[in-house]
């Protein structure tokens, strides 16, 4: 058995005319040449932070009314025992 050469291969093809094609429109860029950053894409970004944190939210199983007002009370509790252990501190450095 011959081995066929790749070369010598014989291909069919046919010569396609390259049709005219419309102008296609280039987007803004999102930086200027000195490097600050378009309106367009700061928004965009704010956008997708807001909406990657709504879905966090959700996803955590905080989206609803009553788990909000748990969340601010569990924070407003918070933030009230670190006000009362600093006083506590205070006091103590003051009778020292």
């Amino acid at each position: 058995m011959t081995e066929k050469d790749p070369d010598k291969e014989i291909l069919d093809a046919e010569i396609v005319d390259e049709s005219p094609t419309a102008p296609v429109e280039v987007p803004e860029p999102d930086y200027s040449e000195g490097g600050v950053p378009s309106f367009d894409h700061v928004r965009d970004r704010i956008e997708q932070r807001y909406t990657t944190s709504l879905g966090s939210t959700e996803l955590a199983g905080l989206g609803g009314k009553e788990d909000v007002a748990s969340l601010d009370k569990k924070i407003a509790d918070r933030d009230k025992a670190a006000k009362d252990k600093l006083a506590e501190i205070r006091r103590a450095m003051r009778e020292q």
